[in-house]
């Protein structure tokens, strides 16, 4: 094997403060899990759920402390790869498993109660998250935030500094548990609940600001991140074909997440449509044009029955 591949292979940043932070939210996640089991409220703690939520925070340990963060400081594709298991793995499977009631069953009865009541309507924290956390600015939030951290200075600032970085990924992965709290639909539910297809709509406006972005750095024709100009370069790849590469990793893997999303939500919008539909159906043949329709069967045997007498 190559020296710098086992090299790379065996870099693992084992960090405490992740590991102790994934290990609580687990333990917390399958607590919560088996309380609600207990209870038979499958709805929220399906086989499923479980494991939509362990294969997230699974997943956001190995954007974190595997060796993708370590190539991430010297190959800019490898960086781009561990923002979208960030923001386009791991935030959206921890969204699906809907944890929120699961949370609040692992807590003791009082502290269930007492947080519960302040997503409900008419708590001051609820209407104050329903101002702040609409749609609207919700996604002025995440392009601020996704597009912000793409500036060259604090790109570069980001790969220098340890604790830079740290708050990038911070902020990275908690724009995108907003996004995907909205578009899929979990719990809590704050204001008013949006349609899939209004849902669809909010995943597909990502499109167009996340792939110009990826089209600028694909398509640049000069270094963006000086930082990876002042790097050894790993592999052969250059400095421009490693550009080249991110960018449309950002651009093509990145904007598929999001239509993805949206044909998943419309499917869900054809198949309540075709459900109303056929529950229309069903409630048209009432009882009254059912008994219609008995009594011209009766009708119709009485006539056959006195054509068969008169042939006789």
């Amino acid at each position: 094997m190559n020296p710098i591949t086992q090299a790379l292979l065996l870099s693992w940043d084992l960090r405490v403060g992740v590991i102790v932070t994934l290990v609580v939210l687990g333990a917390l996640h399958i607590h919560g899990w088996r309380q609600l089991r207990l209870r038979g409220r499958t709805r929220f703690a399906n086989g499923w759920r479980l494991v939509s939520y362990l294969a997230g925070l699974l997943i956001l340990g190995i954007a974190l402390m595997s060796p993708i963060d370590v190539l991430g400081d010297q190959l800019f594709l490898m960086h781009m790869i561990q923002h979208l298991l960030l923001m386009m793995a791991a935030a959206p499977l921890l969204m699906l498993a809907n944890p929120f009631p699961t949370f609040l069953w692992a807590l003791p009865r009082h502290l269930r109660v007492r947080i519960g009541s302040w997503f409900a309507p008419g708590h001051p924290l609820y209407n104050m998250l329903a101002q702040v956390l609409s749609p609207g600015i919700s996604w002025m939030i995440f392009i601020a935030v996704y597009l912000g951290w793409h500036d060259p200075n604090l790109y570069n600032l980001a790969l220098r500094n340890d604790f830079v970085h740290d708050v990038e990924h911070i902020t990275f992965f908690g724009v995108s548990i907003l996004f995907w709290w909205r578009t899929i639909g979990a719990g809590p539910q704050i204001g008013k609940r949006l349609s899939p297809m209004v849902r669809a709509a909010y995943a597909i406006s990502l499109i167009p600001p996340n792939m110009l972005t990826g089209v600028a750095i694909t398509f640049a024709t000069s270094p963006i991140y000086s930082h990876y100009t002042t790097v050894p370069r790993l592999y052969g790849i250059s400095v421009m074909d490693d550009q080249v590469w991110a960018g449309l990793i950002m651009w093509i893997p990145g904007s598929m997440m999001y239509i993805v999303a949206a044909i998943f939500l419309v499917g869900i919008q054809m198949n309540r449509a075709r459900r109303v539909e056929l529950k229309a159906m069903a409630q048209s043949t009432s009882p009254v044009t059912q008994a219609d329709e008995e009594r011209r069967r009766q009708a119709e045997w009485r006539r056959t029955q006195r054509l068969r007498s008169s042939q006789v």
